[in-house]
């Protein structure tokens, strides 16, 4: 699946498709997270998921804008291979995973 084209994936739930949507959002000069967008997020994680989910997304922008300004580019470790993510248990009602 190319991220390019996530819209049209059918590989992605609703929900991955919305995140994506937040992380181009939080990836775009100037940030424009639109109101519509971050209340449909609401409506899917808790306040601490979406200070996570944000810190991640802006954790992974400063990673690639500071790798720019120093020139560091990809290194081809990855070409033609992926890593896989385990499978987890889905969320429960509490945002937990397994029976915490």
């Amino acid at each position: 699946m190319a991220l390019a084209d996530f819209e049209s994936s059918s590989a992605l739930s609703d929900v991955e498709k919305l995140v994506l949507r937040y992380a181009v959002a939080m990836t775009v000069t100037p940030v424009e997270v639109p109101d519509e967008l971050f209340t449909r997020l609401k409506q899917h994680f808790t306040e601490k998921q979406l200070v996570e989910l944000t810190s991640a997304i802006a954790w992974e922008n400063y990673r690639a804008r500071s790798y720019h300004a120093f020139g560091i580019e990809a290194e081809g470790f990855s070409k033609g291979a992926f890593c896989p993510l385990p499978a987890r248990p889905p969320l429960n009602a509490s945002g937990m995973r397994g029976t915490h």
